[in-house]
């Protein structure tokens, strides 16, 4: 069984190809070999355009990626889990929120920085949430009018 020389060129092209698509899906979505984050909570009314993967970002930088979701039955809220890279702190009186990146673009998860000396550490809850607005639903009150002209 002999390999021609183009078979064997081909079938390397094809391997390197598959390779630097991998590296880059790597780099694309953030993903981490490693355990270089720690990982954060918040529970919000409303995550519409959240999934698991979502950027968690801090003055436009990323710093972190959502890694799960899950609805609480007792207070009907999403319970969510967040994995924030090391180094990166967070003021222990920030607040975070569910931002759009305009109207055609996706949701992430905003972190709006506090001003305490005091920062959270690994596994705390963050308290101070905003849910995502609905544009649909503005978009109706605006075009319905409330009356008062």
């Amino acid at each position: 069984m002999t390999h021609s020389t183009t078979e064997v060129l081909v079938g390397g092209g094809v391997l390197a190809a598959a390779l630097a698509f991998g590296f880059y899906a790597v780099q694309a979505t953030g993903l981490s070999l490693g355990g270089d984050t720690y990982p954060l909570t918040a529970s919000f009314r409303s995550l519409e355009g959240i999934t698991v993967g979502s950027d968690v970002r801090l003055a436009g930088v990323k710093v972190g990626t959502v890694t799960g979701i899950e609805l609480n039955p007792e207070t009907y809220r999403a319970d969510t889990s967040i994995a924030i890279q090391k180094g990166i702190e967070i003021p222990d009186d920030s607040a975070i929120v569910i931002s759009s990146e305009g109207l055609l673009g996706g949701n992430f998860v905003e972190i709006s920085p506090g001003g305490s000396p005091f920062y959270y550490a690994e596994g705390d809850e963050i308290l101070d949430t905003q849910g995502a607005v609905s544009l649909v639903s503005l978009l109706l009150k605006y075009v319905a009018g409330d009356g008062s002209e």
